[in-house]
């Protein structure tokens, strides 16, 4: 099948790896699992305990040429995606909209910021102005470090590329992000840090 951005270019998917009987071997605390994987079985914990209600954004793809080899079964040969994607993730918590991007880098000291684009900060910039709540999560791969960072900070590093920034250092990410503790239900307790910084008072902290 062949999937085309609003441009015209072709999509192309990276093939999947297998994985090695040691990777296969991880310890709980790096179950070789996907940060989207995580994340939504985070949310599906929030969901089902009734803690808040958000779930992956779909991308919205239109479908311009499918065959029929049988009655009962269509293919798809080729789409396009309808529109450049904003950010991953959103839904409501506590009455908030929360809306948020997660990415993964296997950089051990920095996190390059050409991994966004211009209409995923603009759309960040759109919340906040709606007083709606936005941030990323990082994930560092090689250390499975899963960093929380408020999406103001994001967008002020990602406009000083003017001035010849190209990433954000992993010593500022751990200044001025929050560095969530992996756990088993949820796994990645985000909501934890949207509750300190948005909704408890100054003297409180997260466990």
């Amino acid at each position: 099948m062949t999937i085309r951005y609003p441009n015209g270019k072709r999509y192309e998917q990276k093939p999947l790896q297998k994985k090695t009987a040691t990777q296969r071997k991880l310890s709980f605390s790096n179950r070789g699992m996907s940060l989207e994987d995580d994340i939504n079985e985070t949310n599906e914990y929030y969901r089902i305990s009734q803690i808040a209600v958000i779930h992956k954004k779909p991308t919205p793809v239109q479908i311009v040429q499918v065959d029929y080899p049988k009655r009962s079964a269509a293919v798809i040969k080729e789409a396009y995606f309808k529109q450049a994607s904003t950010t991953d993730y959103n839904g409501v918590y506590k009455g908030r909209y929360i809306d948020f991007e997660a990415k993964e880098t296997r950089n051990k000291t920095s996190f390059p910021l050409q991994n966004f684009h211009e209409h995923q900060i603009e759309h960040m910039k759109a919340i906040l102005q709606q007083n709606g709540i936005a941030f990323i999560l990082i994930r560092f791969a090689l250390t499975d470090e899963v960093f929380y960072l408020d999406a103001h900070y994001l967008i002020s590093c990602y406009e000083a590329q003017e001035s010849g920034r190209k990433s954000i250092p992993k010593t500022e990410i751990e200044k001025y992000g929050h560095l969530i503790q992996l756990g088993y239900q949820p796994r990645i307790d985000y909501l934890k840090m949207v509750e300190h910084l948005y909704f408890s008072t100054p003297t409180e902290t997260p466990n």
